[in-house]
């Protein structure tokens, strides 16, 4: 069973935590919340202290004052380690959550202990300009032009999903998505689609393992290649039957994936 906590300041951020040992922490997509890893979250905790967020504008975490920086959330993460007194984690991180971990390694190398990359990409420089305008008319136009994320969610839902038949992932995505909080949402969406860091996982110098559904159109396996080339002696997986949402839509296969990896990383196994 899992324990809730709520890391100041302002804006306050919502983690979920259980288990014990080296911290481990999971970073959701754009449109995900800390519930995404609760299917992940008590495996991890069989040897691991093991942790996933709300990022500030999403779940139970708050909302903020202003125009996003994308940064803003890597210095969030430094905060969740601080909070629980420790120097260094392994860091998880599904599509958005793989560049803020990414973002984290940059600006706090020496943190980091190993690296786990879902379904994550090199920026939208890496999109065809046809691929990032349909991104975001799926996203964003339809809140700015009164909807709300619910009325979203099932649509953009069907365009990550790899299996339709899938459906208790496909649910579990349209409830994601239909927590959202419209304008940070918004924010998020403008902040992410004009950063370009098509070199953010060169300067990687931690064991690394890079992850791609084998059915996901979004953040493609070749994508997750060009990925892993980018960090020496990096592991790249693909997982069957999966798309963008691997831990969701392969739990058991991701689950073992990611804790054989952590458990060859970790100081004390």
């Amino acid at each position: 069973m899992y324990h809730t906590a709520l890391i100041g300041p302002s804006p306050r951020i919502s983690v979920d935590h259980c288990g014990d040992g080296e911290l481990v922490i999971c970073l959701h997509g754009i449109g995900g919340n800390k519930r995404n890893w609760h299917g992940n979250l008590e495996v991890f905790g069989t040897s691991f202290h093991a942790v996933a967020w709300d990022a500030r504008g999403y779940g139970e975490s708050e909302d903020y004052e202003g125009p996003l920086e994308f940064s803003s959330f890597a210095h969030d993460v430094a905060r969740v380690l601080d909070y629980f007194e420790t120097d260094m984690a392994h860091i998880i991180g599904l599509s958005m959550g793989g560049r803020i971990a990414g973002f984290f390694h940059r600006l706090y190398p020496k943190r980091v202990k190993s690296l786990v990359l879902c379904d994550t990409h090199l920026g939208f420089e890496a999109f065809t300009p046809q691929e990032r305008q349909e991104f975001v008319r799926l996203r964003k136009e339809p809140l700015l032009n009164g909807k709300e994320p619910k009325d979203i969610a099932p649509v953009v839902a069907a365009t990550l999903i790899g299996d339709p038949a899938n459906t208790l992932a496909f649910e579990r995505l349209v409830d994601s998505m239909s927590r959202l909080h419209k304008e940070s949402y918004i924010k998020t969406i403008e902040s992410s689609v004009n950063l370009d860091h098509a070199d953010l996982f060169s300067g990687v110098d931690v064991p690394t393992l890079v992850m791609a559904g084998e059915l996901d159109t979004l953040t493609t396996p070749v994508m997750a290649k060009r990925i892993a080339d980018k960090i020496k002696n990096a592991e790249l997986v693909t997982i069957p039957a999966a798309g963008h949402l691997v831990n969701i839509e392969q739990p058991e296969v991701f689950n073992q994936v990611v804790l054989d990896f952590l458990k060859r990383q970790a100081t004390d196994r």
